[in-house]
């Protein structure tokens, strides 16, 4: 996998680019009115509704943290506002790269054209993307596809645009559940889990780790590959 090209390197945006950060924005509205144990169970449930509320028909991105968040105070006895969901929503315009990304890109970018594929909407996601540093040969939501990842309705869509197979690319993602997984089903062989924090490792679905973008060059084989220590 080493000495693969690719003729186009995917991404997903938010957590693996983007510092996705909805558990600091919860905490920034609830964290006041919660115990720390409430707190971090709020947090859980929060992740995990939005992943629920994703595996349906399409719908604004907005509706999915709106319905997560009302879905989760209901689970924690914490009385839901519209507002305070509208409050974490808002933040997400705001977002930035993690602090590795923007050097990472750049080693990459002038050779692969960058793609990214992001479960987001047209009007939200260029407010991040101009904040990564590079630039992006095509930036596809699930907006444009009409499904949220984990579907591969998205990537087929992908597929499709770029006029390629799962055979000519490498798919990025820091996540398993909305990402990889599905690129290993759709026969993506080439992907590089970018080691966040958020999942466990998982080599069943064959991929490179790499433990932020910095790696990422070594990973398509524009640079040596780096043993672990």
């Amino acid at each position: 996998m080493t000495k693969f090209r690719p003729k186009y390197i995917t991404f997903d945006c938010y957590g693996t680019l983007t510092n996705f950060d909805m558990a600091g924005a919860a905490r920034r509205v609830y964290g006041s009115q919660l115990s720390a144990t409430t707190m971090a169970n709020f947090i859980k449930d929060f992740a995990a509704y939005r992943l629920d509320e994703v595996l349906g028909a399409w719908k604004p991105y907005f509706e999915v943290v709106h319905n997560s968040v009302e879905r989760t105070c209901k689970r924690n006895g914490v009385i839901f506002r519209p507002e305070d969901a509208q409050r974490i929503n808002e933040e997400i315009h705001t977002w930035g790269p993690h602090p590795d990304v923007p050097a990472g890109l750049a080693k990459v970018a002038r050779e692969i054209p960058l793609v990214i594929l992001s479960n987001s909407m047209k009007n939200l996601i260029m407010s991040n993307v101009e904040k990564l540093g590079a630039p992006f040969h095509t930036v596809i939501t699930a907006e444009e596809t009409g499904a949220y990842k984990p579907h591969m309705k998205g990537f087929e869509y992908m597929f499709d645009k770029l006029g390629c197979g799962p055979e000519d690319i490498t798919h990025v993602s820091s996540s398993f559940r909305y990402d990889l997984m599905t690129a290993y089903d759709l026969g993506i062989k080439s992907k590089v889990w970018v080691n966040r924090g958020h999942e466990p490792a998982n080599p069943f679905y064959e991929y490179i780790e790499v433990a932020d973008i910095g790696g990422l060059a070594a990973a398509v084989g524009l640079e040596p590959l780096r043993k672990s220590a």
